[in-house]
């Protein structure tokens, strides 16, 4: 054996560092050969190490550390006190070797004279069974993967002895092997075992497996690696790409050293997309602190050079090739045959009940079958192109008023993924958007139903009270888009969120899902932040972190969009203002009084009954809703009680924003104010009340003849009471209608085509004597064009065009027309007042001699939309940003759209997810007392799986384990989530 063995142990401050070093002593003095001396290396304070027992008589000398010193950097400091020619032998204060093991280790180095270091096996320290490493390799790519790790110790790898690196704990160097065979100082805590292997073998040397000579060591937290996992993260990739470019031909290295940003861009895109957005930061802090320390590379090369003996040919055998790293990585066992809770959305009719939702909906809505666009109410067409509707989403220019600079309403990005759907024609996608209605609310309501039950009738049961929901429909009747989408998205909020702590993949659907519902209803803001606030306090009390980090992602997109909008309502002083429904303002109507919409109903009409039946059988509407409202309220009682609580607490949230909502005036048009819509609120509460109703006749209804009953009696009552909304298009009570393709006329929409920087003055005498005076830029007044910061203004926002539209009409003498051609505007509308009384009719006649009188007015004559001029001047182009402003719109946009494809990547399913949301239940809040309802055909499969034996889970299904994927014996997605329709449910 080696003359003399020198160990240097690197150990941690602290008492528990000081009892565990006491026990690694004690195992290095019992060794059968015990070393001839021992070095102590302590990262930071040593007081508490020198008072172990006896270490004076068991070690030659301590050496104190800074705390952030690396292991690398703690051995170089023991370095100088090993004599010539004395093998080292690296260990930490949590390693507890065999009596045998030096001596096996060091045997091998004997028997080996090609051998330079010897490597023990590593298993766990209080239970030996388990193996923690043996053996390390690394693929052509330089990732690092552990050849047996985790497995237990039935001596299936007792024969291997090649292996291209180990686990630096425990590893015996040779005493005649170079000085350069000592732990790269630039390497940050991690791949020390495999860098110094992979030097061993380019100077014609080799390491040895010795799996007789056992270490027990912790799997975590040992010196040898940074505590947190954001620090092991860190280190672990800062060691690779160290090592990339150290190992690197000299001609590749500026390639490689380019290529760090990019390559750290795209594996952000990998670790968000595999659920590991954890992984983020630390690959791009390991890239720049690669690119900055060249002087570490330079110095790791010039050590290579100085005794490499052998080509990188020779090492290529030991490497990891693709093929065997998928078979290692493959958790593929067997895990989608244990499934309890299949989607069977066919087998279980979901189906068709969509199916039957799209024929009621054509009936319901035939007529739009025939229409370009849709029109009345809130709705406008959208713009002609794609690209247009996007640039909508954007801070800058607002093509509404003059020269209005401002970020753009976040539901501007709803209605661009809708009109996207239409490319060649984006207003035909609001026609099919109601066309589809139906179906798609049936479709989200039987997904969220799947939370709630297994049964198949139920769940068509949520599906059909969903897509009946009177705020639902009254919305489609009167011509909502921004509360008939609300209303389309909750159900896969509900779907996802409920299950967000769980998985990344929840929590990023659920993210954009949020995203989306608060753009569609800011209302529902202050709803949707209590409940969120309430989650994350539940679960860091139970200390579920990792569940907590994933709900507060939750809102992280929603707040990036809604920022610039904040900012700028608060600057304007109206921070009532971002409660403002998005979209046209639509005023006049009788509001709904508070006990309408405590009973259900956004407009006073309940739901269209006062046409329908007459206001005798009014008063009666609200007693239909009642059967559902007993069974909501009855889920108190059954065993799933803690979820009917949350649900009836979601329906009182709901309630309390719409109750709330119908009082705040901030929204305003032609100088009438508009509360802010109480049936977003109502969709909520509805969600709510829904969901609690399926717990209870779920759990609490056991016999089935009784829940078949009250199930049929709610869904009637609730048919009933949605019949006048379905018959609304067909008996003229709706305000929906065949809408034009623009708003202006003929001969302004043809000349705009293609010059979306043209304006229109649109001027509009009012019956009180006040004239509207307003600049449409493009071919039409559109929905995506429509802001906020407008409809809800006190004050001018941009340059005020009413003074100079006045004075058009005044006999003030100056050049009207170059003063607005000047602003870009070539048209003047003189529009009329629906049921226009005699001070307007006065105004029109007026405003019509006075602008006929003015020279560089060209009267294009009476049209559809009122009397018609062109500027006759040389129009100038739109004012422009200046350069602060696109810098500033750039740096938004930016940020917006990164945190928005943050957000949809960690969404991606991937097969692991999938497989994971197969595996188990989706049900929210299942007590482990409740049956579980499979359909007659898998009763057989599920008394077969019962009888198999029990499998490990195959991915993070607690929120306290996962896995980063970087090691050959785990899973590549642990963290991973299916998406909306198969995520895993709550414990």
């Amino acid at each position: 054996m080696p003359p003399r063995v020198h160990a240097i142990i690197v150990a941690r401050t602290g008492s528990p560092a000081s009892a565990s070093l006491s026990r690694t002593l004690e195992a290095l003095t019992a060794q059968s050969v015990p070393p001839a001396a021992v070095t102590v290396v302590v990262l930071g304070d040593s007081a508490a190490v020198r008072g172990v027992p006896d270490i004076g008589h068991s070690v030659e000398g301590i050496i104190e550390a800074r705390g952030g010193t690396t292991f690398s950097e703690a051995v170089a400091l023991a370095q100088p006190r090993v004599r010539e020619n004395s093998a080292v032998w690296l260990l930490t204060d949590d390693a507890v070797p065999d009596r045998d093991a030096l001596q096996l280790l060091a045997g091998a180095l004997e028997r080996s004279p090609s051998a330079a270091i010897a490597a023990p096996k590593l298993v766990q320290r209080d239970d030996d069974r388990e193996i923690v490493s043996m053996g390390v390799s690394m693929t052509h790519g330089g990732r690092t993967v552990e050849l047996a790790a985790g497995e237990l110790d039935q001596g299936q790898h007792d024969d291997a002895e090649d292996a291209l690196g180990a686990d630096v704990r425990g590893i015996l160097i040779r005493g005649e092997a170079p000085s350069v065979l000592r732990p790269d100082l630039a390497l940050a805590g991690a791949d020390e075992g495999l860098d110094l292997g992979v030097r061993a073998r380019l100077g014609g040397a080799r390491l040895v497996l010795v799996p007789q000579a056992r270490i027990g060591v912790p799997a975590e937290g040992s010196a040898t690696r940074p505590r947190t996992a954001i620090a092991r993260t860190w280190a672990s990739r800062r060691s690779q790409l160290h090592r990339r470019l150290a190992y690197a031909p000299a001609s590749l290295v500026p390639l490689h050293w380019i290529s760090l940003l990019p390559l750290a861009l795209w594996r952000s895109v990998t670790h968000l997309i595999a659920k590991r957005p954890g992984d983020v930061a630390p690959e791009w802090g390991a890239a720049i602190a690669t690119m900055v320390r060249l002087g570490a590379v330079a110095r790791s090369r010039r050590a290579i050079r100085s005794f490499r003996r052998t080509s990188w040919a020779d090492i290529a055998p030991l490497r990891v090739t693709r093929v065997q790293l998928k078979a290692r990585l493959d958790d593929g066992h067997g895990t989608e045959r244990g499934a309890v809770s299949e989607l069977n959305f066919f087998g279980g009719g979901g189906a068709w009940a969509v199916l039957a939702a799209l024929v009621v909906g054509i009936a319901a809505f035939v007529s739009m079958l025939a229409w370009p666009a849709i029109g009345g109410g809130a709705l406008l067409p959208l713009r002609q192109t794609v690209a247009a509707l996007w640039t909508d989403t954007a801070w800058g220019l607002r093509d509404v008023g003059l020269n209005i600079v401002g970020p753009a309403d976040p539901f501007t990005g709803v209605l661009a993924v809708v009109g996207s759907l239409s490319p060649a024609a984006p207003s035909l996608a609001m026609v099919w958007l109601w066309l589809l209605a139906l179906p798609l609310a049936v479709l989200g309501g039987w997904f969220a139903a799947t939370r709630v039950t297994d049964r198949a009738g139920l769940r068509i049961l949520g599906g059909v009270l969903w897509a009946l929901a009177p705020a639902f429909l009254t919305a489609l009747v009167q011509g909502r888009p921004a509360a008939v989408l609300l209303h389309l998205l909750l159900p896969w909020v509900f779907h996802t969120v409920s299950v967000a702590h769980r998985s990344w993949g929840a929590a990023g659907a659920a993210s954009v899902l949020t995203a989306a519902a608060l753009a569609c209803a800011p209302s529902l803001a202050p709803a949707f932040v209590l409940m969120w606030v309430l989650t994350l306090v539940l679960l860091l009390a139970g200390r579920r972190v990792r569940g907590a980090a994933r709900v507060l992602w939750t809102l992280i997109p929603s707040a990036a969009l809604f920022a610039p909008l904040v900012v700028r309502q608060l600057r304007n002083g109206s921070p009532w203002a971002l409660l403002a429904d998005p979209g046209v303002v639509i005023t006049g109507g009788q509001a709904a009084a508070r006990a309408d919409i405590a009973m259900g109903f956004p407009s006073p009409d309940r739901a269209g009954w006062d046409w329908f039946f007459g206001g005798a059988l009014l008063t009666w509407a609200p007693l239909l809703l009642a059967p559902l409202v007993l069974l909501a309220l009855a889920s108190v009682l059954s065993p799933r009680w803690r979820a009917g609580y949350v649900l009836l607490v979601t329906a009182l949230l709901g309630l309390g924003t719409a109750l709330l909502a119908s009082q705040i005036v901030v929204a305003f048009a032609a100088g009438v104010g508009a509360a802010v819509w109480p049936g977003t609120g109502l969709s909520l509460a509805w969600l709510g009340v829904v969901g609690a109703a399926l717990v209870t006749l779920d759990t609490v209804v056991v016999l089935a003849p009784l829940r078949t009953g009250a199930a049929v009696v709610a869904g009637l009552t609730i048919a009933v009471c949605a019949l006048p909304g379905l018959l609304a298009v067909h008996t003229d009570h709706a305000a929906v209608q065949n809408g034009p393709t623009s708003t202006l006329p003929a001969l302004v929409a043809a000349q705009a085509v293609g010059d979306a920087d043209r304006g229109t003055l649109v001027l509009t005498p009012r019956n009180d004597g006040s004239l509207s005076a307003q600049v449409v830029w493009g071919a039409s007044a559109t929905l995506t064009a429509q802001s906020t910061l407008i409809s809800t203004a006190t004050r001018v926002q941009g340059d005020d065009i009413a003074a100079t539209a006045v004075d058009m009409l005044s006999g003030r003498d100056f050049d009207a027309a170059k003063t607005l051609a000047g602003e870009g505007i070539g048209f003047v509308l003189l529009g009329q007042t629906p049921d226009e009384q005699d001070r307007a009719r006065g105004m029109r006649d007026q405003a019509t001699t006075s602008i006929d009188a003015r020279s560089g007015f060209i009267n294009a004559g009476q049209t559809s939309r009122g009397m018609l001029w062109r500027v006759d001047a040389k129009i100038a182009s739109r004012a422009a940003l200046t350069a602060a402003q696109s810098t500033a719109a750039s740096l938004i946009t930016l940020v917006q759209v990164l945190i928005v494809i943050a957000a949809l990547l960690l969404a991606i399913p991937t097969r692991a997810s999938r497989r994971a949301a197969r595996s188990r239940s989706r049900i929210v809040g299942r007590e482990p007392s409740e049956p579980i309802v499979l359909p007659k055909r898998r009763i057989a499969d599920h008394i077969d799986e019962q009888a198999a034996p029990p499998r490990m889970p195959d991915d993070g299904a607690d929120d306290d384990g996962s896995d980063d994927g970087r090691t050959a014996g785990a899973a590549s997605d642990a963290d991973a989530s299916a998406d909306p329709a198969e995520t895993e449910a709550t414990r």
